[in-house]
């Protein structure tokens, strides 16, 4: 499997919990020069930015430390740009999953609400 199809079964995985848990999905994959988010979802009035990191088995960095100070400057400079684009003055908070994949399937999810702040 390439690096992207992993990543895309996590995402959809991600994608499915949310839908389960009542959230709405506004977007996927929003990307802006710099930046991308991979789910973008609400929940009664709030907006959730979602980075999602799916592995396999026994990776050398973890889905918790790939996402580094870098990456979540990144993330928060795209959220900024998502609401002012879509005129939304709400603030959002960023949320995290790890996904764990072996042989295609998943076998382990943790999702980290309010992960990191801006």
């Amino acid at each position: 499997m390439t690096k992207k199809e992993i990543g895309k079964i996590g995402e959809d995985y991600t994608a499915e919990y949310l839908l389960r848990k009542g959230c709405r999905i506004l977007e996927r994959n929003f990307t802006v020069r710099g930046g991308e988010i991979d789910i973008i979802a609400e929940i009664g009035g709030v907006i959730h930015f979602v980075e999602v990191k799916t592995r396999k088995p026994d990776p050398l960095t973890s889905g918790e430390e790939a996402i580094n100070r870098r990456k979540r400057e990144l993330i928060v400079r795209a959220a900024g740009e998502y609401l002012l684009r879509n005129g939304l003055e709400a603030s959002g908070v960023f949320d995290a999953a790890v996904v764990e994949l072996s042989e295609g399937k998943v076998t382990n999810f943790k999702y980290i609400q309010r992960a990191f702040t801006a």
